[in-house]
């Protein structure tokens, strides 16, 4: 079994109940909207990290920041980008078996055509009256569950 920290939209800002809910974890998926690369020094210090690109992300550090990335948990597929309306590829069709996304700073979880779709939320400034939140993914094998991890800020 390996649990997944999946942390996004820290829009520069990473707080203590994130970095607290995320030790532990052998690998970060950051979705992106990072703000600062100093975010991605102190997750590192976590886990290894693996980040993609988000529309916040500009200037010489996130340059080298990817606009998607695929990663491979025990026999999970994971596909990575920030703003699930730029997905273009058919996830089913390509083998993954979850899609990460963020941009949109609500924490969402939802399997279509046996594809989950997981969103972490914003572990950064509070949006609106939205949660601040992390999300964990917990990969056994082929099968992997999901949680939501809302941050006491």
């Amino acid at each position: 079994m390996t649990v997944v920290g999946v942390i996004s939209d820290t829009h520069g800002l990473l707080r203590s109940q994130a970095v607290e809910a995320l030790r532990g974890v052998s690998q970060i998926l950051h979705a992106g909207d990072v703000g600062a690369p100093e975010v991605l020094a102190e997750l590192r210090a976590i886990a290894p990290v693996t980040v993609v690109r988000g529309n916040v992300d500009r200037g010489g550090w996130a340059r080298g920041i990817p606009h998607d990335a695929v990663v491979q948990v025990e026999g999970v597929s994971i596909y990575m980008l920030h703003i699930l309306a730029e997905l273009d590829l058919k996830p089913e069709a390509a083998g993954f078996a979850v899609v990460v996304y963020g941009h949109s700073h609500v924490p969402t979880s939802e399997v279509k055509n046996g594809v989950m779709y997981f969103n972490p939320g914003s572990a950064g400034p509070r949006r609106f009256k939205l949660p601040v939140s992390v999300g964990k993914l917990v990969v056994d094998g082929t099968s992997v569950r999901e949680e939501i991890v809302e941050l006491r800020v």
